[in-house]
Parts: structure tokens; sequence; C-alpha cells
């Protein structure tokens, strides 16, 4: 059983139970004071404690995903990095690994799709970064052969990885679950983190004399993408959402780059580019530049496309609450604008996991195939 097996953490739960069933059970019979009973009250405490501490810090690692696997844990993750050479072929996306779905019938890419490992080549931010690519099981069907697909990017908060929007956020299976529910189309998700550059915090901007973060995604990626896998060029066959930084990053480059992003969706974002040790110097001294990456001014001194905006936030529990009411009010046509707002949830995986559904509902239906 792996590391964040379901199976493991409820083992843990358990064993944790019964041992505290046991230290209530069989206290009164280690009240004595001879150097037997001392050491089984010592042991008992011990053990619980550590059954306890094991389920807790289980539970984190599922939600949070510090460490993907048991190896991972003890150190024992001793695979290097995988070399891509793109001199030779040219080409802007080299698939380094595959993987399944936990889905029915996920061993086949026809009736479960797949996951695709890449790295890409940023030609104008001379950026490289992997991903994760999800194909949607209609990818691989005969009768959708010449089909193209929409594509959406998917990133995550800061500093977090690619991973959690497999394991912990699951948006391919949520994908597929949506689509064969009819709720969504089939669409490709490109999954990353939004630090192209670790480990700094760039902010999804153009850096002066720094990574051009802006550029690769609005740009390169797309492009990139487009050239590869069987997906459009056009506004309205790309898409963009996040949560946290990847949601700021996915409403501010979809606002800025209409002629590219349809629409994008953040996920408890918030509205300017943070300013502290993890970012360093963003702007270099440009008010012009600053200015630009707060989404409230652009809103109100910049023209705004033909954009369809998403965002979130909750009565308790977000920080975002007023800004997101005030990005709302200030979007004027021909951009458009939705909401969610829960009653209560916190910054956290479980408040996103609960929005995750109805973003993607949400985002295919404002991208085409064509």
């Amino acid at each position: 059983m792996g590391l964040t097996s379901n199976k493991v953490l409820a083992l843990a739960i358990m064993v944790a139970v019964l041992l505290f069933a046991a230290t209530v059970w069989l206290w009164p019979r280690l009240s004595r004071r001879s150097w037997r009973a001392v050491t089984g009250r010592i042991g008992l405490l011990l053990a619980t404690q550590l059954a306890l501490f094991s389920a807790v810090g289980l539970a984190a690692n599922n939600s949070f995903l510090f460490y993907g696997s048991w190896s991972d844990l003890f150190g024992q993750e001793q695979d290097m990095g995988v070399v891509v050479d793109h001199s030779a072929s040219g080409k802007r996306v080299k698939v380094v690994g595959k993987q399944m779905l936990d889905v029915p019938g996920g061993s086949r890419p026809a009736m479960g799709g797949q996951i695709q490992k890449i790295v890409v080549v940023g030609e104008k931010s001379k950026i490289d970064s992997p991903a994760y690519v999800y194909l949607p099981p209609e990818y691989f069907q005969a009768k959708y052969e010449k089909r193209t697909f929409p594509a959406s990017i998917v990133l995550t908060g800061y500093p977090g990885t690619a991973e959690n929007l497999l394991k912990g956020l699951k948006y391919p299976r949520t994908a597929f679950m949506q689509a064969k529910d009819g709720k969504m189309q089939p669409m490709i998700l490109v999954m990353m983190r939004p630090t192209v550059a670790p480990p700094r915090d760039t902010e999804c901007v153009d850096i002066p004399g720094g990574p051009q973060t802006e550029t690769f995604f609005a740009k390169d990626l797309p492009k990139a993408i487009s050239e590869t896998y069987r997906v459009g060029t056009k506004p309205q066959n790309w898409g963009f959402m996040g949560n946290s930084t990847g949601g700021y990053c996915a409403l501010k480059i979809a606002m800025h780059h209409p002629e590219q992003f349809g629409a994008s969706a953040g996920l408890s974002a918030y509205y300017k580019a943070a300013d502290d040790p993890t970012t360093g110097d963003l702007f270099h001294g440009s008010k012009k530049q600053k200015s630009r990456a707060n989404l409230l001014w652009s809103l109100d001194h910049l023209p705004q496309g033909k954009s369809s905006f998403l965002v979130t936030t909750s009565k308790a529990g977000e920080a975002n609450l007023k800004s997101t009411l005030a990005f709302i009010k200030k979007v004027k046509s021909p951009a458009r604008v939705s909401s969610i707002t829960l009653d209560s949830g916190g910054h956290n995986f479980n408040t996103w996991r609960r929005e995750i559904p109805p973003a993607l509902t949400w985002i295919s239906g404002r991208l085409s195939a064509s």
C-alpha cells in the first residue's frame, strides 16, 4: 500500500483508536509502582502518541502531498532528472512518461484517458518546465481522430507541486467524471506549478533581466501544446485556471491576453502581485508594470477584451471576499464575469475540491473545439 493510500490512513487511524482503548482498559492494572507497571504505562503512552501523530501526519500528507511515496519520505528516491535535448528535433514538447487514471477501464487510454508527463521548452521565454497533460478518452478513439479539443492550463498555488493537481485536487479524475456524466465536454488539461523558475515566486510576470514567466504561459506554452496535441489556436480553444497564486496568474494572463485565452477561472485568487522575500524585486522600480500586475487597476485603466472570468470566494474563511466583490463590479462588457461564493470555506484543498467540478463545467461551456 502506497504512502498516500486511503487504506494506509484508515489503518493508522484504527491502530490509534485501538491503542487508546487498550490504554484506558489496561491503565488500572498498570497503576502499581513496580518497574514493570511503570514501563507498561510509558510504552502504552508512547505507542498511542506515535499512532496518533502518524495518523495526523498521513492525513496532512494526503491533503498537501509533501511526500509522494515511502521512498520519497525516507529519502530513498534517487532517480535522476531527465535531460531532454531539443536541438536535434526542434520539438518544443518532449513526453518523458505516461500513466493511467484510476477509473473504470483506466488501463486503456480509449476508456480512461491518459496522463503524460512532459517537458516544455519555451521558444521566446527560454524557460524549460515540466508539466502533466491529461488527454480524455475521446482523444484516443477512432471517431474523434480528426477532431481538435479545447484545452485549459491549470496551475497550483505557490509553492505547490504539479502532482497536487493530480493526487490532491484530482483534476484529471474530476474532468473524466464530469465529461462521462455529460456535464462538460472532453477537454485537455495542461497541469503545472506557477513556479517555473524555482524556488523564486515570479507571480507570472516578465521580470526585467529575469524569468519571462508571463511570456512562457501566454505565448510559449499554448503554442507548444497546439503543435504537439490536437488543440486549436484561437481564444475559444484555450482556458486558464488555478488556485491561489495559480488563480491570480490565470485571471491576469487571460485578462492581458484575450487574443489567446477565451476564459479563465481563479479559485481563491488574489488580485495583485505578492511582494515578499519569495518574490524579490519583480518590477525593478517600474510603476507601470506594478500597476499592470494589479487586476483591479487593470480593469479600471486598460481596455477589457472579450474574455470570461470566474472568481471564487467564501463568506467566512477566505481573505479575498472584499476584493473579489470589487473585481466583479469592475468587469465591463465585452468581458463577462461569473462567481462562486461559498457560505464557508478556507484557503485549502477541501474548499477547492468543492469548487473544481463546477469550475470545470463553467470553463468547458465557454470553450469550443474548433
